[in-house]
Order: structure tokens, then sequence, then C-alpha cells
């Protein structure tokens, strides 16, 4: 207290602060929560997904982004709504992007009917969107560059955008917790404005080979904690591909919450596979390019090949035997 200097002594304009009373509202009448998709893309928030280079985020986002413009269950989950999705990639020229979606297009036999226009597609290298820079006088939030994506989300009627990657978002270090969190903010404040869902695609630092979780996202933990829903993504590792039964495990990965340490078991985790999908853009009708689509995947069940009447059959021998009595 002996410290503080009023805005009147400092010369600064006095901002006036107010506390807001709870006003009561009967429970039954608040409005839930806008889920979009699979309890990760929620209205008037942002998510984020997390992982290592190369184990599938990117294909994940698109196949997601699929899955909210056609309505399909692609991956095994129906999207709560049909939604207008943005992806925007910071990394890939915008070929790139198309070879992508039309790859999954292929594997999974869509149509321009089942997309119907609610897909937009950009890419950095045209179009930069660089929230927040760190120059010589410290942070500075680009309030055009704000101002701009919010009016692109309206003008198109945007439900979900995807960043992809976070990173390409911004010029701030990235070990700054103070400026990391007001550049996810100034996301969160877009995502709140626009009452659209944004999806931050962010890499992990290294980890020697470990586990990875959401803490391990790189760079300062702010990331993690301003976001309403994570996720991380894991490569399977040799242990799980033994028991799995499968020969090649970096086609595979799971999927796990990111907002704790533990992962789920194997057994019970949810798995995504990688497969190679050929354009058919080759010369003379050739196979040309090859483009990994993710798909969902099962983990093997012991009961898988049973027939219904097998335990049945089981119990029948059981029940008509002689048993000792003891162990």
């Amino acid at each position: 207290v002996r410290n503080f200097r009023s805005t009147e002594d400092s010369g600064q304009k006095k901002l006036n602060l107010h506390a807001t009373p709870f006003a009561w509202v009967d429970p039954s009448q608040i409005p839930t929560r806008k889920w979009l998709y699979d309890r990760h893309y929620i209205r008037q928030f942002v998510s984020a997904t997390v992982a290592p280079g190369g184990v599938g985020k990117s294909s994940l986002a698109l196949v997601e982004a699929l899955v909210m413009t056609t309505g399909k269950p692609l991956l095994g989950v129906i999207p709560n709504e049909l939604c207008r999705v943005w992806y925007w990639c910071g990394e890939d020229p915008l070929d790139e992007i198309i070879r992508r979606v039309a790859a999954a297009c292929i594997h999974y036999d869509l149509k321009p009917e089942d997309i119907g226009g609610r897909l937009f597609l950009d890419s950095g290298r045209e179009q930069q969107i660089i929230i927040g820079a760190t120059t010589r006088n410290g942070l500075t939030i680009a309030k055009p560059v704000v101002q701009a994506v919010a009016d692109a989300i309206r003008e198109r009627g945007i439900d979900v955008m995807t960043v992809d990657p976070f990173v390409s978002s911004h010029r701030v270090m990235e070990n700054d917790n103070s400026a990391i969190d007001a550049v996810v903010k100034e996301w969160c404040r877009i995502s709140e404005h626009t009452k659209t869902a944004i999806e931050l695609v962010h890499h992990v630092r290294k980890t020697g080979g470990q586990e990875v979780t959401f803490e391990d996202g790189r760079g300062a933990i702010a990331f993690g904690a301003a976001v309403r829903a994570g996720r991380v993504l894991n490569s399977m590792s040799r242990d799980e591909a033994d028991k799995a039964g499968v020969d090649n495990p970096y086609r595979y990965f799971r999927t796990g919450s990111g907002k704790a340490n533990m992962a789920p078991r194997s057994d019970h985790a949810t798995w995504r596979e990688l497969v190679s999908v050929p354009l058919g853009n080759g010369e003379d009708g050739g196979t040309g390019d090859f483009v990994g689509v993710v798909r969902k995947w099962r983990w093997p069940d012991p009961m898988d090949g049973l027939a219904p009447d097998a335990f049945e059959k089981i119990a029948e021998r059981i029940r008509g035997g002689v048993w000792r009595g003891d162990s």
C-alpha cells in the first residue's frame, strides 16, 4: 500500500473497475455448453492438440474438418451439427493441403455435394496470420490482424477454425509465459466474439522417446493453461505393437485427455491409423503422389472371431462336468 501511486499522481487516465453482484439463475435455464464435436471443439472456446512431429496431428485435423463439414461419422463420432470449417496451415503450401484433403475424400468416398462448400483452406505462405510479436518495445498484439481474422470468420459464417501450427500465428518467445498467454488469450477473444470454436495445433518439446503428455507442449506452460479442452497424441510404442500384433507401429497413434498426466490403457484408448492413399495424379493416369489419411482403428479384442453361442457352449461343458470342490 505504501508503494501504491494513484492514477492522479502518475498522470494516467483513471480506470474504473466494479464488482458485479451475482444474480441468481435457475440452473435449468443456464445454456448448455456448445460442443460441436467429440467433447473437444466447443463454441466460444479455444481447444488444443499437442503431438510430436510426424504422428498425424495435421491429418487428424483435416479428417475431423471433413467430419464436421459433411456430418458423416468418418472416425466413429457424429458431430453435433453441420459446421463450416476454416483450416489455416502456417507451414505448407496450399497445394499440399489440397492433396491431403483430396486423399481423404478418395479414402472416404466423399463427393463435392457432401462437403457442400462448407470447407475453407488457406496457407500461411499466401495469407500470414501473426497475432502477436515481440519487438524492442516489448510484446505487441496486432489488433488489425485480430480484427481481420474475426471479420473473415463472420463473412464466411465459420463455426470452427483450425490453426496449424500455433507457432506460425505469432512471433513471440515460446518460453515467455506472459507473451504466450497474451497470444492465446487473443485467440480466445476471437473465439468468444465470433462464437467460433478455435483449435490450436501445437508441437511438443523433445522427450527422449518418453510418453508425451499435454504438459510437454513446446514452450511456456501458459499455453496449456489458457485453453478449454486439450488432448495429446502418442505414437504406438513397440511394446504396444507386440501386444496388438501389428508390424509397423509408426502407422498408429492414440489420443488422450490433455488435462491429465496418466495415459489411458492401450486397449481402452482411442486409436487412429494412418493409411497411404494414392491420388492417381501421375502421368498417364499413374498412381502419382501417396498421401497419409487418418482412419479409426480398434485395439484387437481377444473375443473377436468367437461365435455368438460360444460362451453358452462353454457353460454347458462346465455344468456337465464333475469338478473338485477345492482348488
